[in-house]
């Protein structure tokens, strides 16, 4: 396994930042952002690593919330929705060929979106003290941006494949440049 260096921290750090201005660029479109397509390009290409970028978005999410909103907790659950999309994509075998992956991380990053509200209703009940019937109602009151938040992911997937040759390029550049 290759050593951790300064610029692999900084490289995950770019990554975190990335996802988060995406969430900011495209705040006023429902649930349409390019988080799970950095997530899915990051864990394609370095694996455990992307976990660092993960991290830091949901702590830049966490310091932009407290900063500006008065309900200040709405990223909690970003501390396990998005390290599960992470963790889906690991489970894909390496042996498989990059088209297969891209296909399953289409598929991951979909699902992601089609389950978001489902995985954040928890966090809600406890929030707003909903019962399991109103813990449901919210669900299903937020399916269609639910389903707004899969069509999205899936078309920014579309992107996945570019965006993976170009990150694997720069680091083969990069490893033969430090030889």
């Amino acid at each position: 396994m290759k050593k951790f260096t300064l610029f692999d921290l900084v490289l995950m750090t770019m990554y975190g930042t990335l996802m988060f201005v995406f969430d900011l660029a495209f705040e006023m479109l429902p649930n349409i952002h390019g988080v799970a397509l950095v997530i899915c390009v990051v864990t394609l290409a370095y694996r455990w690593r992307a976990l660092i970028s993960i991290g830091l978005y949901v702590a830049l999410n966490a310091i932009f919330a407290l900063a500006t909103t008065i309900n200040a907790l709405w990223w909690v659950p970003y501390i396990y929705i998005f390290p599960l999309l992470w963790l889906t994509v690991m489970l894909i075998p390496k042996r498989f060929s990059l088209k297969v992956k891209v296909i399953l991380c289409t598929v991951l990053a979909g699902l992601n979106g089609l389950v978001f509200g489902t995985l954040y209703a928890p966090f809600q009940a406890i929030m707003f003290g909903l019962d399991f019937n109103g813990m449901l109602a919210w669900i299903v009151a937020g399916l269609p941006f639910d389903i707004i938040h899969m069509c999205a992911n899936v078309a920014m997937s579309s992107l996945i494949y570019p965006l993976y040759k170009v990150v694997i390029k720069l680091e083969d550049a990069r490893v033969k440049r430090q030889k």
